[in-house]
């Protein structure tokens, strides 16, 4: 029996999760279809998804098409939770990108979209709500191929448009040839050499479509079914089958973490390669440390059933890896699993409410953050406070629910703020020798740190012989210099830097007779962190920074005669248009705004452009700061800014 995993996608409201019980419903997974209005989908489990109506977290449930077990994955819509949408793109085999008949192609459905080609991950098109007023098939199918892909193929005609009774006519028309032959020589050949059987078009779409290089188009209707036979038959025939060798060298990939009735991590993994079984011990994690697996589900017909084996190709829920991660490699790793959106650049601070103790607070919220990798937690232990980062204003109020329905903990968020960014302005150079102007510390650390272009993070170098002193003594500098870049000189990360060991120095291991290790003439590793900090933020100092706040691009899309009124707003929202087109009666701006003002942008383009108005944003670049007060972010460690409060922290010892 052939694997395929499947994930479903589109933007916010476009009927995933409906599409996801009309096809449980057509295959006999669940006797009875759940709607999202009513709360009682398969799929969404969370109390808040049930009164919302979203999708939150991503869900897996399984059925068969014939031979073909598909475990499919319902994924959130809206673009605040794409984090948990990037977790479930690395284990996909293909997808289904749902569009709305009525709403059309919304600023979400081109970011999914772009990413899915980008990965070239084999996607179907579902054209959802054609039983809806104000359906629009041909409105529709032009947008499609105009703002998402030039290679859609329509698999039939939808007729009766706005009615119950809308169906859609099955067959491949004369477009079909013309987007296939755009990628096949041997078939534009054949049509020239005589024409082209049914047959041979579609074993071209299959290839096309397994190739991601077309993209089948189905018009139905998840509500009346409509359809939806159809594109049973389109998942089964049209994407490929997840592929991978049962014997060959374990190869996993963790792609959600949640905690089970007693607290203890399950993680989703998908398994690309050999056979994980039930007591094996596997290594996993950057850190490769071996977990033992003391139980495995696998996903069949609708639920999840206890198994001792799980093979290359499925999806399986692991226990017995107490600090899996998500994004964990099991095993050999498959290849690397990277961001294929952007980060969050907006930070809160979480506020306990009346009767919320802070401690059991930053529990649960640490508990949160082990689900999303992505939303990073900040604890100021001087004031005991705790910053959470974020995508948008809707994922506090879905981090306030899930404190209340799950932890019974009431807080409340302050002012949202953005993420900034440091980048060293220029060289700098510092060094401090053992027993030397006031080094407490029994090491030797010189440090250079040079500018490097943007988008390269940090690199740590050696100019000193790595045999010079005992390896831990260099791992312990360079995790420091990690940990340390977290906080520049204004409280911001410190990134797209070099950081260069130039000098270095210990004393060797020094015992009495008859006695133990003396401590105070012998060097640690703890010397080396302490010491660290001093150096780098020294360096950093005689370098200088400059602060930068992080950009959207963003295109808006409304009514020519709204321009006037549209840009005053933009300008003081500190927007800045970079291309007008004209369309008929249509403006489309495009340009960069402040995070922080996407929001605000949000919430007033529908009054300015009498509701017409489209935005579609997105995380582009870090610009510098050039207005206003620098903006600076609160210290949470030692800081080595201020030496003697540092060294009263560190060593308890007043230094310099």
């Amino acid at each position: 029996m052939h694997m395929l995993n499947l994930g479903i996608l589109a933007h916010v409201d476009a009927g995933k999760t409906s599409l996801t019980e009309r096809l449980l419903h057509s295959v006999g997974v669940i006797d009875e279809i759940g709607r999202v209005d009513d709360g009682n989908t398969q799929t969404d489990t969370l109390a808040l998804e049930r009164r919302r109506g979203i999708t939150i977290k991503s869900a897996v449930v399984s059925f068969a098409i014939d031979d073909v077990t598909v475990n499919l994955i319902d994924t959130p819509g809206h673009p605040d939770f794409i984090a948990e949408v990037e977790r479930v793109l690395g284990v996909l085999d293909g997808a289904v990108l749902v569009v709305s008949a009525v709403e059309g192609v919304q600023a979400q459905t081109r970011v999914l979209m772009r990413t899915l080609q980008r990965l070239r991950i084999p996607t179907l098109v579902f054209v959802n709500k054609i039983d809806r007023p104000g359906a629009d098939h041909e409105g529709v199918l032009r947008a499609i191929s105009e703002r998402l892909t030039p290679s859609a193929v329509p698999m039939g005609m939808p007729t009766g448009l706005g009615t119950r009774a809308a169906c859609c006519t099955p067959g491949l028309g004369p477009a079909a040839l013309d987007v296939l032959a755009d990628h096949d020589d041997d078939l534009l050949a054949a049509y020239v050499e005589g024409g082209v059987s049914d047959a041979r078009l579609r074993a071209a779409l299959a290839v096309g479509t397994r190739q991601s290089l077309v993209h089948p188009v189905y018009f139905g209707s998840a509500v009346t079914g409509a359809g939806v036979a159809e594109l049973i038959a389109g998942i089964k025939e049209l994407l490929p089958a997840a592929d991978g060798d049962r014997d060959g060298p374990l190869s996993g990939t963790v792609f959600k973490v949640e905690r089970g009735p007693a607290g203890e991590k399950i993680a989703y993994a998908r398994i690309f390669s050999g056979t994980l079984r039930t007591r094996d011990r596997i290594p996993f994690g950057d850190a490769r440390e071996d977990g033992r697996i003391t139980a495995i589900s696998v996903f069949d017909h609708g639920t999840d059933v206890r198994r001792d084996t799980v093979p290359a190709g499925r999806i399986a829920k692991l226990w017995g890896l107490a600090d899996v991660r998500i994004g964990d490699a099991l095993g050999e790793p498959h290849k690397a699993y990277g961001h294929f959106f952007a980060p969050p650049t907006l930070e809160t601070v979480v506020v306990p409410g009346p009767g919320t103790d802070g401690g059991t607070l930053h529990l649960a919220l640490t508990r949160l953050a082990e689900q999303d990798p992505l939303i990073g937690l900040r604890h100021d232990e001087v004031r005991r406070e705790t910053s959470v980062s974020l995508y948008g204003e809707v994922q506090k109020e879905v981090i306030q629910a899930t404190l209340a329905d799950e932890f019974g903990l009431d807080v409340t968020f302050r002012e949202t703020t953005p993420l900034c960014v440091e980048r060293p302005a220029g060289s700098g150079t510092a060094v401090e020798l053992i027993k030397k102007d006031a080094n407490p510390f029994l090491a030797t650390v010189g440090l250079r740190v040079d500018p490097a272009p943007p988008g390269t993070g940090v690199d740590f170098r050696l100019e000193v012989e790595l045999g010079s002193m005992p390896y831990a003594f260099f791992k312990a500098v360079e995790d420091t210099v990690r940990d340390t870049l977290g906080q520049g000189l204004q409280g911001w990360q410190v990134t797209d830097c070099t950081v260069t060991m130039t000098h270095c120095g210990y004393w060797p291991r020094q015992s009495h007779s008859h006695q133990g290790f003396d401590k105070s003439m012998s060097s640690t590793g703890a010397d080396f962190r302490g010491l660290t900090p001093l150096v780098l933020i020294d360096a950093l100092k005689r370098a200088g920074t400059r602060v930068y706040e992080p950009m959207h691009r963003f295109r808006v899309e409304a009514p020519a005669d709204t321009l006037g009124a549209l840009l005053p707003v933009l300008a003081a929202l500190r927007a800045v248009p970079q291309t007008t087109e004209t369309r008929g009666d249509t403006c489309v701006l495009e340009g960069v705004v402040p995070a922080d003002r996407v929001h605000e942008l949000e919430q007033r383009l529908p009054g300015l452009t009498r509701g017409e108005g489209e935005l579609e944003s997105g995380f582009d670049h870090y610009a510098p700061v050039t207005r206003g007060e620098l903006p600076r972010r609160a210290r949470t460690d030692n800081n080595p800014l201020n030496r003697k409060e540092y060294l009263l922290n560190v060593t308890r010892r007043v230094g310099g």
